[in-house]
């Protein structure tokens, strides 16, 4: 962090309307206007499916309740294991205990998964090809608390990482359907997760949409862009796409909650459609997630398209404060998302 923005830490910013909003770090919840949510997903899906397998249980490095595990521990306590702050112990335990049959769901902060623990996981997990499901709160830019938990390029250092299955879920409806589908898969998982009080938003958009573990899956048909988007930015687009109509801009929404195995299938054959522009949206830097494997999707496969721009995070380490004001200067916001798809066209 620079003097500068350690500077604008606390400083007072103002609305389009000349209200005054706050910029505490400690604001970190995630906007949703309009949608209905859901109480810890996670957690609760997780207590259903280990009611059905004895094999499941679940460990935390001391964020139990920061990553609605908690649930699982107040249910089945003797199930639920306290490791402490200690990542690496973390990870290799739920590997031990996945050598010894079990399905260990592991829960932490992703900057300290994929920073602090990665070698454990590569070496302890991933090449052994265990099945531990490692599922990680604050991902990207979903805390104001600034470097040292925003996890901007998770995606890309677990990209490169054999055997590791990758998921970035929008909503609550991702989040409870990819539980027991995660559990049948026979490897690792790494999975972002959106924590508390969770939007429900595909199936309002789409009523029979279903999680589909390594599938992506159109939400909004739209004959002038298509947008490829992952996480909560599918969410963005979604609400950016109903914006622009009022202009007369029809946008399409293809939402990809798994970066690996990506669905090359389907993002090639609806980009090969009608040259739209594309523009992938992600709550990741530009560099190393799903932008850059979209791109390489199309240029490999020879795809003729009507233009292609990415929006993510950039490839620095971002400022701390409100999420509604961080999300406005990075380009996450529902109108920063319209503003520049409508710049592009």
């Amino acid at each position: 962090m620079t003097l500068a923005s350690m500077a604008r830490k606390y400083e007072p910013r103002r609305l389009p309307d000349g209200e005054r909003q706050a910029t505490s770090a400690m604001i970190a919840s995630l906007a949703a206007e309009g949608y209905d949510t859901v109480a810890a997903p996670f957690g609760h899906a997780l207590v259903e499916a280990a009611r059905k397998d004895e094999r499941i249980v679940g460990l935390t490095a001391d964020l139990g309740k920061y990553t609605d595990l908690h649930i699982f521990g107040q249910e089945m306590p003797d199930r639920y294991y306290q490791m402490g702050m200690a990542e690496q112990i973390l990870m290799s335990a739920a590997a031990g205990l996945a050598r010894e049959g079990f399905i260990p769901f592991a829960t932490t902060y992703a900057v300290f998964a994929s920073r602090r623990a990665y070698d454990f996981i590569a070496m302890a997990i991933a090449e052994e090809n265990l099945p531990v499901k490692i599922v990680c709160a604050l991902p990207g830019l979903t805390t104001g608390y600034g470097p040292s938990h925003q996890a901007t390029e998770d995606l890309a250092i677990f990209r490169g990482l054999p055997n590791m299955t990758l998921i970035d879920p929008c909503d609550a409806d991702d989040i409870a359907g990819m539980v027991p589908q995660i559990i049948a898969h026979e490897g690792p998982v790494y999975s972002r997760l959106l924590r508390g009080k969770v939007p429900s938003v595909l199936t309002r958009h789409k009523p029979d949409y279903k999680f589909l573990l390594g599938k992506a899956q159109m939400i909004r048909e739209g004959k002038d862009v298509l947008v490829i988007s992952t996480g909560f930015m599918t969410m963005r687009a979604l609400d950016a796409a109903e914006q622009l109509a009022r202009d007369n801009v029809d946008v399409a929404v293809l939402h990809c909650p798994t970066i690996k195995p990506l669905d090359v299938e389907t993002i090639a054959a609806e980009a090969a459609k009608g040259g739209r522009l594309v523009v992938t949206a992600e709550n990741h830097t530009v560099v190393g997630g799903l932008g850059e494997a979209v791109a390489g999707t199309l240029l490999t496969r020879g795809v003729s398209i009507g233009g292609f721009r990415m929006i993510g995070l950039p490839d620095e380490f971002l400022e701390a404060g409100a999420l509604p004001t961080l999300h406005d200067m990075y380009g996450l916001s529902v109108a920063k998302v319209a503003e520049q798809i409508k710049s592009w066209l």
